[in-house]
């Protein structure tokens, strides 16, 4: 089994995207054909995909996200983290100063497909075919790798070997502990905004960038190596004849993406004992805060004191949560209370630290499976205790990375929001959103010179908007599509269920679930999900992971090995079926179906 894992290894580096477009001297004026925030193409890296970007980019993404947190902060820090791997040489990216790393077309954002496919051409055992064959399976869109005679570099090649070797033997990655305490930092530290000048709001915000780009690095570093571990579980299982033992191995693994579910099951407890606070949440989860302070109860005071404190510890956490446009739990409260009113009615069984128990012995049990089968082959004894230590420390240190991120990202998010809630106030701006419409550089003529830029932001909001119903292409490989090019988000999906229709996906987590489909579109708004229910999901993102805990199993449209969705759906125990191709299209909602998180297959018993 001694060359087994080359078939396994760098399938990850796709994992997470970012977009970037126009230039920081200002960003040219809107059009009907062409998004403020279109990218340009470089010949060298012709082709950009939104695989392993929809997950976590579901949304069109606004300028000032654009250009302060994915052009001038994420995109250098991916630059680092290819350099720091060996993926890349400084002088082999288009313009190395001021990185273009990831495209964005039609506001959406694209991962790097030349890239990543020089990366697996350039890694040991790997090829840029396997790279394909993780992300995008058979899809015909997929245009051909074409290999140019600067890829090859042996330099590059042993680099990435030694980075390898070491994702497969270290046993700690201090410097994700190094940036959860820098975030956590600056999140304790922030100043009082609304006292600050309008000069100290905004150099509050440019002053996160900095630390984002150090956060993004390490976080693109772990999360390019985060595959190798299950890679050679894989290897290992299937040498044994069971491949599907290796998504039981990958359960039960604490993840910081997890702990607002923890939190959140906590604060529905209470409230499920406290007639004070039930009452509050009877009526839904809208002004549950202000009922609990006019009550002014014992239990309601202790509730609004805990929750304060969930939100000073988790409230950073948003749907598109890379984008500063994206709205907080912080921001919006409404968001956790609805999965917590969920939790309240939720039985005592599907407690997330009982699942997360079960799911840890389940992959000891396994573990020893593995273990006896294997006994007596040092060489394959040897590379198993290395790759589950592997796999548990870099899949765990991958949703650390994001938390760290995001957690930073926030900062800027509420520094900005203080100077747009400014800038209404005064009749710059109408909305506080309009502020989300400029670049980095147009904060300062906002402040200074409203009457050359506020013309611009009202064209582009009008435009924003109509970009939340197109449904952008796969590829783009060469040219920079129009906007004309990309369909409906709300055009009939493709093909029909009837009973006994399986569909297919990817195994996410281990166990059989069978229920009724309850198909959610937004994460906050979730009331028609009911305690036992299948919840049909359209992404993966964390912001999503508090309605796994209610329900038996999840489904959702996109999502490659190694998505939030598996990871944290195996560190809470629930089943669960990825990359089901137009699942909440396909899937009735109240159809019953099973679904099968080792073999990767929905199928659908009964329609509503």
């Amino acid at each position: 089994m001694k060359h087994e894992l080359d078939h396994y290894v760098g399938l990850d580096v796709l994992a997470v995207g970012a977009g970037s477009g126009c230039a920081e001297g200002g960003a040219p004026m809107s059009n009907d054909s062409k998004w403020v925030g279109d990218s340009e193409l470089g010949e060298r890296f012709p082709a950009w995909t939104r695989g392993n970007a929809a997950d976590v980019f579901p949304d069109p993404f606004s300028p000032l996200g654009k250009s302060m947190v994915l052009q001038m902060s994420m995109s250098p820090g991916l630059r680092d983290a290819y350099i720091e791997l060996g993926a890349l040489n400084y002088d082999e990216f288009e313009n190395p100063d001021t990185p273009d790393l990831f495209k964005m077309f039609g506001g959406y954002v694209y991962n790097p497909l030349t890239m990543t496919r020089v990366f697996g051409y350039r890694m040991p055992g790997a090829t840029p075919e396997m790279i394909d064959k993780a992300f995008f399976d058979d899809n015909e869109e997929v245009p051909p790798y074409e290999h140019q005679d600067w890829h090859d570099s042996p330099d590059n090649d042993a680099k990435l070997g030694e980075m390898m070797g070491w994702a497969m033997s270290t046993n700690e990655l201090p410097m994700l502990d190094a940036d959860r305490d820098m975030a956590r930092q600056q999140r304790a530290n922030r100043p009082d905004l609304a006292s600050l000048t309008d000069s100290a709001v905004l150099a509050r915000a440019r002053s996160m960038m900095p630390l984002l780009q150090r956060a993004f690095e390490n976080a693109m570093i772990v999360s390019s190596l985060a595959s190798l571990g299950p890679g050679a579980l894989a290897a290992v299982c299937e040498g044994i004849g069971d491949p599907s033992l290796s998504i039981r191995l990958l359960a039960g693994i604490e993840v910081d993406s997890a702990a607002p579910s923890h939190a959140m099951w906590d604060l529905g407890r209470m409230a499920a004992s406290s007639d004070a606070i039930s009452a509050a949440f009877a009526d839904g989860p809208d002004h549950v805060l202000e009922r609990l302070r006019a009550t002014d109860s014992d239990d309601g005071n202790e509730f609004l004191v805990k929750f304060d404190e969930f939100l000073f510890e988790y409230g950073a956490r948003a749907q598109n949560e890379y984008d500063i446009y994206a709205v907080s739990w912080e921001i919006k409260p409404r968001i956790a209370l609805a999965a917590i009113d969920l939790m309240r009615k939720s039985d005592e069984s599907q407690a997330p630290s009982g699942r997360h128990a079960a799911s840890v012995a389940e992959r000891d049990r396994v573990a020893a499976e593995v273990r006896g089968k294997i006994a007596g082959d040092e060489e394959t004894a040897g590379m198993f205790e290395a790759a589950l230590g592997s796999a548990q420390r870099f899949l765990s240190g991958r949703e650390r990375a994001k938390t760290n991120t995001i957690t930073i990202i926030n900062e800027i998010r509420v520094a900005v929001r203080e100077f747009g809630s400014r800038m209404v106030e005064r009749g710059v701006i109408d909305r506080l959103e309009k502020v989300f419409m400029a670049d980095n550089h147009e904060l300062d003529r906002m402040r200074h010179s409203p009457e050359t830029v506020v013309p611009e932001l009202d064209r582009r909001w009008e435009q924003f908007q109509s970009l939340f119903e197109l449904e952008p292409v796969f590829i783009v490989n060469g040219r920079v599509p129009d906007l004309s090019e990309m369909t409906r988000r709300d055009a009939e999906a493709s093909g029909t269920v009837e009973v006994g229709t399986v569909l297919t996906g990817a195994a996410g987590s281990g166990g059989v679930a069978t229920g009724r489909a309850r198909v959610v579109l937004d994460a906050a708004d979730p009331e028609g999900l009911e305690p036992g229910d299948i919840l049909v999901a359209p992404q993966t993102d964390p912001s999503w992971v508090p309605l796994f805990v209610p329900a038996d199993g999840v489904i959702v449209n996109v999502g490659a090995m190694g998505s939030h969705a598996m990871i944290v759906s195996r560190e809470l125990g629930v089943p669960c079926v990825a990359s089901v191709a137009g699942a909440t299209k396909l899937i009735p909602d109240g159809a019953t179906v099973t679904i099968d998180g080792n073999a990767g297959t929905v199928t659908i018993d009964a329609l509503p």
